[in-house]
């Protein structure tokens, strides 16, 4: 395949021809493409176990990758967490109550992304505001941190490994504060009603797929270390086994006294003190010793989950909005975004007419060029250039070394985000490629009323630090590690190193997109660093390529974050699409998947709800009311 043709290839395409559906609504134009055809259901081990996920006798939904219907819609990766979202969506609750449950359940069904022990960002559309706003649920460094906590005495990083396991890595949780804020501010529901899915989950018990099957296995040595992880998720020393019902009484009691309590248990009552004391003194098995921590209990107090402005920026007549700093998601998707434009406008061939080999080269670059720059100028200090770097001025400049027939040479120098675009600046240094761990979990939501929900969160690596809160049956995130141990660049100011009371940098990236003012489409990934990619990749499917949703989500990744080569999965690796890749100089690594998308595209009162086909075992996208 020729490294610069512009002839379109074959790929599943979104079909003119449109379904009309007037019942109940106004009159939706739908593409057929986009309605979900029934051999798509696929029922999990739950549904067919008659897991009790539901509440009050409601339907138990198939797993479908794909759905379409009325009343609003969730998305996630896991059949029982969208089950508890879309059940709350029936009993009268919005957007806001059925993310946070959706949540509580995935730290039921996926204790190794996500739960109490981590945190995360929200970004939430309120329909009657008409207004986009985030909460930062990220984790925060011990007040004690300061740029040397992870060297050793003589300057040198603390090995990576060590830190990982260990106290030290975990920073003080905010996923509790943000699902307290999100339904203070933004819920019909009680913050007890809201958890109450999750701890009837956790008590009587969920199915075991392969998924978790595998994790648990991948991390039976470290849990082994720690006897409250132990007996949590190794009952018996082994991994529970597929197809069996797997109960977690101590992650129920942890959300029974986060019910009754409120949110202060865990930044200042009982929760928050074990946590406190099983961070600073891991309890270790025979034989084991890991460095303890340096949280303290002032530290819990003094933690919030603020409400932050999102990042905002346009791209093909859409107002997209990411999270702002400390993440670094919506600054990279929107300078992904404006240099995808920039070549459009330097080569004078959209987006559209490229063929996938082409399509893909301008995207390794564009995300190459915007984690140059993202590397060195993100993290959770003052000064930030966020206008600059989402200016689409500065990625004009930054798209001068673009070539459509050769890659840069990798990793590409970070630019000047100074205001003054007359020309190529290229005065930057390449930096090595950061650490960032990838088990997170990302979930959507939408409901009657018109509100929408993208919500990322994690416990930092699969399994976090492996620590498990004695008696509440969650892990503890290992954070931290997200901070880089020393400066990526001798002599180059590093805005990630830690700090006292900083918030690592972070890729989460969940996304909600508006047309013309209203929702259009909600869309987030786990999987670290990737996740920008992954998330922009899907954008671009959608906007540009001409794919449908699920198609755009299920499309073969490429991941190119300006380390010494990229990521790509089997589907362009082990093709001619990775040989004309190759052709053009780029660097591939083959991994077998990248991201687990969800999504939700909003067609007035009807929703699009989407995710993953295979990936993870394929995803859970549901809606109230669907097409039959």
């Amino acid at each position: 395949m020729s490294g610069h043709s512009t002839s379109r290839v074959a790929r599943p395409r979104r079909t003119g021809t449109a379904l009309r559906v007037a019942a109940g609504v106004a009159a939706v134009a739908l593409p057929v493409a986009l309605i979900n055809p029934a051999a798509q259901a696929r029922t999990t081990a739950s549904a067919a176990a008659g897991s009790d996920a539901s509440r009050g006798g409601h339907q138990q939904m198939p797993k479908e990758p794909v759905v379409t219907g009325w009343g609003g819609a969730v998305s996630s990766v896991d059949r029982d967490a969208s089950q508890v979202g879309i059940d709350v969506l029936r009993d009268g609750g919005n957007a806001a109550d059925a993310i946070v449950a959706t949540a509580a359940a995935l730290g039921v069904t996926e204790p190794y992304s996500a739960g109490i022990g981590g945190g995360g960002f929200l970004v939430y559309y309120d329909a009657k505001a008409k207004k986009v706003s985030t909460i930062d649920g990220r984790e925060t460094a011990p007040k004690s941190f300061t740029a040397k906590s992870f060297t050793n005495p003589d300057g040198t990083p603390m090995n990576f490994s060590t830190v990982v396991s260990s106290g030290l890595s975990i920073g003080v949780p905010g996923t509790a504060a943000l699902w307290a804020n999100a339904v203070r501010e933004h819920g019909k529901m009680s913050f007890k009603q809201v958890l109450a899915p999750a701890e009837k989950l956790a008590r009587t018990g969920f199915v075991v797929d392969q998924t978790f099957a595998d994790q648990t296995n991948q991390n039976a040595a470290r849990f082994s270390m720690f006897p409250a992880t132990a007996r949590v998720f190794l009952r018996g020393g082994v991994a529970p086994a597929v197809g069996s019902v797997f109960r977690n009484p101590g992650l129920s009691r942890a959300y029974q006294v986060l019910a009754n309590q409120g949110v202060k248990t865990v930044y200042n009552g009982q929760i928050g003190n074990a946590i406190v004391a099983e961070a600073r003194r891991p309890h270790t098995a025979r034989g084991v010793t890991v460095m303890g921590g340096q949280i303290t209990r002032a530290d819990l107090r003094k933690y919030t989950a603020p409400n932050r402005a999102p990042i905002a920026s346009r791209y093909q007549g859409l107002d997209v909005y990411g999270m702002p700093v400390p993440s670094s998601g919506g600054i990279a998707i929107a300078e992904i975004l404006n240099l995808m434009k920039a070549y459009e406008k330097k080569t004078g061939v959209a987006a559209s007419r490229l063929s996938e080999v082409d399509y893909l080269h301008r995207f390794s670059e564009a995300s190459a060029t915007a984690f140059a720059d993202r590397n060195r100028y993100v993290g959770d200090v003052e000064g930030v250039p966020v206008k600059e770097l989402i200016s689409p001025k500065f990625a004009k400049e930054r798209a001068c070394g673009f070539s459509p027939t050769s890659t840069q040479a990798r990793p590409i120098p970070f630019g000047s985000p100074d205001g003054k675009y007359s020309g190529c600046d290229a005065k930057g240094v390449g930096q090595k490629e950061p650490y960032e761990g990838k088990s997170t979990t990302h979930l959507t939501a939408a409901d009657k009323w018109g509100n929408v929900a993208s919500y990322t969160l994690t416990i930092e690596q699969t399994g976090g630090s492996g620590i498990t809160v004695p008696g509440y049956g969650f892990l503890l995130n290992n954070e931290l590690t997200d901070f880089n141990f020393t400066p990526l660049t001798p002599g180059v100011p590093d805005p990630n190193l830690p700090g006292s009371g900083k918030r690592p940098r972070s890729s989460m990236s969940p996304t909600i997109i508006l047309k013309n003012g209203k929702p259009y489409l909600a869309v987030g990934s786990p999987g670290g660093s990737t996740i920008i990619t992954s998330v922009s990749q899907t954008i671009l499917g959608y906007v540009d390529r001409d794919l449908a949703l699920v198609d755009a989500i299920a499309a073969p990744r490429l991941s190119s974050r300006n380390g010494s080569s990229e990521s790509a999965e089997p589907a362009i690796y082990d093709t001619s699409v990775g040989a004309g890749l190759i052709a053009l100089g780029h660097r591939l690594s083959s991994t077998s998947e990248i991201g687990a998308v969800t999504a939700i595209r909003n067609y007035g009162k009807v929703f699009l709800a989407a995710a993953e086909t295979t990936r993870r075992g394929g995803g859970s996208a549901m809606v109230v009311r669907p097409f039959r």
